[in-house]
């Protein structure tokens, strides 16, 4: 019998975790990873979280039991990949749950931005000229990244009748085949997209990859959707741009303040501490909210109850097969 732990649990999904990992000990938590959680899971095996809860050195050395982590994410930068291979935990991800739930909420947030949704909704006057928008059909658009997300933005752009142009390290040849996809590099996509769409992991490679010194090769007009995570894009350069006009529109299911926004009153009264530049991205995303050309919505780009289904039940399967003794296809440390 394991000793498994979920955390940041909806109230639906107990009773399947339940189910489906009988026989177990089973902590199953609504609340995220605190130092107070910390001191009730310390003989945690196997751990089960969330993107807010952060997994660091200090805090796998208070889990001295714990052998694989699961997180219910695609994206794993919230996690200390070197501190748990040091320690011989390993680390999984869930790499595949929605990528076409990402993609059309992808083209929801482009299709506000072109037709000019926000600024619809705020407007106490019908102005018909004002108001007037763009379409989809033959603009070009800017895929950074062509994954399994990517990948799917790909298709719905053909299918909309848009140019793609695209930009990886690793060229999907089916996708230039099946879509005409052309692969430039990053600045000649950046030149020439009338559409430019984030889709890359967080890395060390790829923080800050639109920053000061490239947003400016921004072809005038475009706009910029990203559904991917927040630092992939400097915010004081996206706040320049904007001011410039060099991007007629910003649409971010992601942003570098987002941890802040969600906290705020946890700083309002005290509750945590954050750094001067935590606060400082947090103050920038407010800035960017009152934009009438910028779209801000709170990571909810993968939030379906189709793709979350997937994502427990993925996640459960990964856990079986750890305790069978198996190697989940998975991995990421």
């Amino acid at each position: 019998m394991a000793k498994i732990v979920f955390l940041e649990l909806e109230g639906w999904e107990e009773p399947i975790i339940r189910r489906e990992l009988s026989g177990h000990d089973l902590v199953l938590l609504k609340e995220k990873l605190a130092p107070e959680i910390i001191s009730r899971i310390s003989d945690a095996e196997i751990l089960s979280i969330f993107i807010y809860s952060r997994i660091t050195r200090d805090v796998l050395e208070q889990l001295p039991r714990l052998k694989a982590i699961v997180t219910r994410s695609t994206g794993y930068d919230h996690i200390d990949l070197d501190a748990c291979r040091e320690r011989g935990v390993e680390v999984y991800n869930i790499p595949d749950y929605g990528s076409n739930t990402v993609a059309e909420f992808t083209f929801l947030l482009i299709m506000a931005l072109l037709r000019r949704l926000k600024e619809i909704q705020e407007s106490k006057w019908f102005d018909p000229v004002k108001l007037r928008g763009h379409e989809l059909q033959g603009k070009t658009i800017g895929v950074v990244g062509t994954g399994r997300i990517g990948s799917y933005v790909v298709k719905l752009a053909h299918a909309f009748g848009m140019k793609i142009l695209a930009y990886d390290i690793y060229p999907r040849k089916e996708l230039v085949e099946k879509y005409g996809v052309k692969y430039v590099d990053l600045e000649t996509l950046l030149k020439n997209s009338d559409i430019i769409t984030l889709h890359l992991p967080l890395t060390k490679e790829t923080y800050h990859l639109i920053n000061r010194n490239n947003i400016h090769l921004i072809k005038r007009g475009a706009i910029l959707v990203n559904t991917a995570r927040g630092p992939l894009v400097e915010t004081e350069a996206l706040v320049e741009a904007l001011d410039k006009g060099i991007l007629a529109g910003a649409a971010l299911d992601v942003i570098e303040g987002e941890r802040v926004l969600r906290e705020e009153m946890d700083i309002i009264y005290g509750r945590k501490e954050y750094s001067l530049e935590e606060l400082k991205k947090g103050l920038e995303a407010h800035i960017l909210m009152k934009y009438p050309n910028v779209i801000i919505t709170p990571h909810i780009a993968y939030n379906t109850w189709e793709a979350v289904h997937r994502i427990l039940d993925k996640t459960i399967n990964t856990i079986k097969q750890v305790l069978e003794g198996k190697q989940p296809s998975n991995k990421v440390a």
